[in-house]
């Protein structure tokens, strides 16, 4: 008779042990502590608004970043496969 008792006991604990488990698992993250990573120009502009460097750094920097943007644009779109026109014959 108590070993039903026991093993009812037990079972109790492992659903309840369970259930705590996957909850603890389901419950969303907050992502506020998360890093979020900002962009290098919105990192230039936040350090010239704040005094950091001066106009011409700025001036010179933002040119750089918007250069390099460009010739990483233009990269990925001569990697893309030229459209292919279906209805003309092959």
């Amino acid at each position: 008779m108590y070993y039903w008792w026991g093993m009812s006991f037990m079972w109790w604990f492992i659903w309840i042990a369970a259930i705590a488990i996957f909850f603890s698992f389901a419950t969303p993250v907050r992502r506020s502590n998360v890093r979020r990573y900002d962009d290098p120009l919105a990192i230039l502009r936040r350090r010239y608004a704040a005094g950091d460097i001066t106009t011409e750094e700025y001036e010179e920097r933002r040119s750089r970043l918007e250069e390099a943007g460009m010739r990483d644009r233009n990269l990925e779109a001569s990697r893309r496969p030229a459209p292919v026109d279906r209805h003309q014959p092959a």
